[in-house]
């Protein structure tokens, strides 16, 4: 079966953020003051083949602890669908 996973990746919380920190204060200079705690991260979206859902999320989980994510730096969380 194929499914699609849809990934985010995202700074961790106790970082900073430098390019949130950016937007966020471009966006006060053009008078968006109301907008807080910008964070840039990455959406990926792939589509992979498994016998179900299950191994597709295992399968997805490693792709992201062993290629897309940096764990000292980053969390990710998904969604598969079918």
């Amino acid at each position: 079966m194929k499914f699609i996973a849809e990934i985010n990746i995202m700074p961790l919380k106790a970082l900073l953020d430098p390019q949130g920190k950016a937007v966020k204060q471009t966006l006060h200079n053009i008078d968006f003051k109301t907008v807080e705690n910008v964070r840039i991260g990455k959406h990926i979206s792939l589509e992979i083949d498994a016998d179900n859902k299950q191994q597709a999320t295992e399968k997805v989980d490693d792709i992201c602890k062993k290629v897309l994510s940096n764990p000292v730096m980053e969390y990710y969380e998904f969604t598969i669908l079918e």
